[in-house]
């Protein structure tokens, strides 16, 4: 009998998915099959129909009606990478932060190289997460664009994005959030909040495939953000020119429709469940499985110590153990999967002193983590270190 696997790495994509997502791709594959935007017949005015729908359910996740800013993508990655080389000119100031993932860090030193842009790394805290006054502090005449994350992919810290957006506003500067690790994991209002851009991978926490991705845009910046992909869309045919309606002016060549479809049914299984609901079942099991690292005395989490900063990702060091090596012996006599390493955010280990030894143990639980899988791998965990 095949043992059960612990899957514990959320946070790099969420597994399970929820049968509905399973169905809503196969329903394309072996019913529908057709292109968006390119056809008039009638399984192609259904996937234009079910894509419209995914823009609608994923702008009232997030507290908007504006269903045509939302702009889709490959993924999270390639959402940032549009906001960043597709809004920011020569000599521009940018203000991000020690905790962002490469997907804002590597852009941006591209963009050093090739616009002679500057760039501001606003320190975190102790606990991973970033005073928002010190904003304040780093704008200056040229600040164009404040880019942070909205959760640490290391930590699970939560960023205060609200009072980083009030400080930008008032300041003239835009915003864009990096929401991969919060969207579907915390409620992000942009109604009452309306963050100039705010991008995410569909395959995390909104429980899409892989290969899925998308940002929403506030009017004006849409209307400054110049497309960085043109070609076919479906619409304006007999122009070479790349159209400027939303979404088409970002969204060139056939979309990823299975990927979508599948995003579709997740983000409806979240707007069912309801974010609140979600997030509190995953942080009941974060909380019992913070207490029973607190309890091994070689263990040092990483992170904030209230529950009410961090999401379900648990970074950890262990005594006299490498990441990896650790990693691998719950893996192969536990099936206990996590991440071991720098989670693709150098400064944030830099920062937290773990760069030189090979980064941390990362557990990240999803809505479908158990207190029985918690409880496993804390037995495991126990039984390495003795």
């Amino acid at each position: 009998m095949a043992r059960e696997r612990i899957y514990l790495d959320n946070a790099a994509t969420s597994w399970p998915k929820p049968a509905s997502v399973v169905e809503a791709v196969q329903h394309h594959m072996t019913e529908l099959g057709a292109c968006a935007g390119r056809s008039g017949y009638r399984e192609a005015n259904e996937v234009e129909r079910l894509i419209g729908d995914t823009r609608k359910q994923i702008a009232y996740l997030f507290g908007t009606h504006s269903q045509e800013h939302v702009i889709f993508g490959y993924n999270g990655t390639d959402m940032l990478n549009l906001a960043l080389h597709g809004f920011l000119q020569r000599g521009d100031h940018v203000i991000t932060t020690t905790v962002e993932h490469n997907s804002i860090l590597r852009p941006l030193s591209t963009l050093k190289k090739t616009l002679e842009i500057e760039v501001t790394h606003v320190e975190a805290g102790e606990d991973g997460r970033v005073p928002a006054d010190a904003f304040e502090n780093a704008i200056q005449g040229n600040t164009r664009l404040i880019a942070i994350n909205h959760v640490s992919n290391v930590t699970g810290a939560i960023q205060p994005v609200e009072d980083i957006y009030h400080i930008a506003k008032n300041r003239g500067v835009r915003m864009l959030v990096d929401a991969a690790q919060s969207a579907g994991h915390l409620d992000l209002n942009l109604g009452e909040t309306p963050i100039d851009m705010v991008a995410f991978s569909g395959h995390k926490g909104l429980l899409g495939p892989l290969g899925t991705g998308a940002m929403i845009l506030q009017s004006e910046v849409a209307e400054q953000l110049r497309s960085q992909r043109q070609g076919g869309t479906g619409t304006k045919s007999e122009s070479d020119e790349q159209p400027t309606e939303l979404p088409a002016k970002f969204e060139s060549g056939n979309a990823n429709v299975p990927g979508i479809l599948g995003l579709r049914a997740g983000v409806e299984y979240i707007r069912e469940q309801t974010v609140t609901a979600l997030h509190r079942h995953t942080m009941q099991n974060v909380t019992r499985l913070i207490e029973g690292l607190q309890t091994m005395p070689k263990v040092r989490i990483l992170g904030p110590q209230t529950l009410e900063h961090r999401t379900g990702v648990v970074s950890i060091q262990v005594e006299s153990f490498d990441p990896h090596e650790l990693a691998t012996a719950l893996d192969s006599a536990f099936g206990v999967q996590c991440r071991a390493g720098l989670h693709c955010a150098p400064l944030m280990h830099q920062h937290l002193g773990t760069l030189g030894s090979g980064g941390t143990l990362r557990f990240s639980l999803s809505i479908f983590t158990t207190a029985e899988q918690i409880e496993r791998t804390l037995d495991a965990m126990q039984a390495i270190a003795r």
